[in-house]
């Protein structure tokens, strides 16, 4: 099949054009600026903004299939921007499909939509939207998802992944920015509790979307659905953390915050970064805070149901993987 991957240069959407190239299908990628990586595996590649309505038309004609990646994530920054990006670029892509024909779309979002500042044990795709968003993202995601669901009809199937927390070798938004603050000494445990979260491993995630796509068609069971997307292994939050670095050859985290004082800083860094140009992101955000100190693990009965969803990479064996790669990047 004719695919297009928005966002097939980062790293979730490489992963997905990865698994199409090797089954035979015909990819294109729709993103900001050129990848090398995209040039040598031959995928045909066009430039553009989400939010430019002409330039996700020309991406999309011809296709068969969308698998629409791309997104704005992050922790601050102004509304517009996650709107323009997450809200108005999804617009575009679903607007794009019913002028081209396209039958299928798999959005890739977020269980941050469902997200209410407390624990989410166990829980299934019943969870309501919250009435309110203590950050832009989760906001931005969730108008978007709800579009994409509202569009699934006899002309266009539509689906929507929720993985959790990606990660894997060539990460480049989640670990770098992990491993920088570990480096720097600049990591600091939330509280006495390690609750416990799900996590996804690249491999995984992408898989979930291939096996999406073939499920959906008018009609399917996953059509007009959203799904939760992980390993299915919930461990502690700062075990995973711990884990993780220990892979990268870096000690765990020893400093201690309460959550109390790390929601004072996470308020003062948000006020901050919201009323001056400073670069970045804000190291804190009461968001990022209630998300370091609550469950979230899920249950995937549906994705296992509908979708034939199964983890084929365990989280031992993903971060061996990590492990494996973090050792060959010294080397070099």
């Amino acid at each position: 099949m004719n695919a297009l991957v928005t966002g097939g240069g980062g790293f979730l959407g490489a992963a997905i054009v990865r698994l199409l190239l090797a089954r035979g299908d015909r990819v294109a990628s729709f993103s900001r600026s050129r990848h090398a990586e995209l040039d040598a595996l031959g995928v045909t590649q066009h430039h553009g903004d989400l939010a430019d309505a002409d330039a996700v038309a020309r991406a999309v004609a011809g296709c068969d299939i969308v698998f629409h990646v791309a997104a704005k994530a992050g922790v601050g920054g102004r509304y517009a921007a996650y709107h323009r990006t997450n809200v108005v670029g999804t617009a575009n892509v679903l607007t794009a499909c019913r002028r081209h024909g396209v039958r299928r779309l798999v959005y890739t979002s977020s269980p941050s939509v469902v997200f209410n500042g407390r624990d989410m044990e166990g829980v299934d795709e019943s969870v309501p939207y919250p009435e309110r968003y203590e950050a832009h993202y989760p906001k931005s995601k969730a108008e978007a998802e709800r579009s994409v669901l509202a569009a699934n009809g006899p002309g266009l199937a539509t689906v929507a992944l929720r993985p959790h927390l990606i990660w894997g070798p060539g990460d480049n938004h989640l670990l770098p920015r992990l491993l920088k603050r570990a480096r720097r000494n600049r990591l600091t445990r939330i509280g006495p509790a390690n609750k416990l979260v799900d996590s996804t491993y690249i491999d995984n995630a992408a898989a979930a979307h291939l096996l999406a796509a073939d499920r959906l068609g008018p009609g399917s069971a996953c059509a007009g659905r959203a799904y939760f997307i992980s390993n299915g292994e919930p461990l502690g939050v700062w075990d995973l953390i711990d884990r993780i670095l220990a892979a990268a050859g870096l000690p765990p985290v020893r400093r201690t915050l309460s959550v109390g004082s790390a929601l004072l800083a996470g308020r003062v860094c948000a006020a901050l970064w919201g009323l001056l140009p400073l670069p970045g992101e804000p190291p804190l955000t009461p968001w990022l805070v209630r998300e370091l100190t609550t469950a979230h693990w899920f249950d995937l009965s549906a994705a296992r149901r509908d979708l034939g969803y199964e983890p084929k990479v365990s989280l031992d064996e993903g971060l061996r993987r990590l492990q494996l790669h973090f050792r060959g990047t010294a080397k070099k």
